[in-house]
């Protein structure tokens, strides 16, 4: 399986974006996706996750109210909306997937070691 992450861009404070990630086979029901974001000079963190065959979704704090996760089956993308846009959001975005977590939690979503395809990331912008 391949990922394809894509939708960043610039944007001013308070803006949004779209981000898709795009998976090239299968079903994504039976993947565990997840968003993870690296600011520079930063290290890598999650940002949120989702089991598309639960609707489970599990997001970090700090985007809680702001980001959504969703998903089109048919198209094998998922989507992370991303409202209310804050300079501390900007980073490179990257989209992974897992072979589906039945047992999914935010302790395991924060992990990057459980995801084991990595798309490539795209880049997120926001100016003050």
């Amino acid at each position: 399986v391949q990922l394809q992450a894509s939708g960043g861009g610039s944007v001013q404070a308070g803006g949004s974006l779209r981000l898709s990630c795009d998976v090239s086979e299968g079903t994504l029901d039976s993947y565990t996706i997840g968003w993870f974001r690296q600011a520079p000079g930063k290290e890598r963190e999650a940002v949120s996750c989702i089991n598309p065959a639960a609707d489970t979704k599990y997001y970090v704090d700090s985007v809680k109210g702001r980001f959504s996760l969703s998903e089109d089956g048919a198209k094998r993308t998922v989507y992370l909306q991303m409202n209310a846009l804050k300079p501390e959001d900007t980073a490179v975005y990257y989209c992974a997937s897992s072979p589906r977590i039945r047992s999914l939690s935010w302790a395991i979503c924060r992990l990057a070691f459980a995801f084991d395809v990595w798309g490539r990331g795209t880049l997120v912008t926001v100016s003050s």
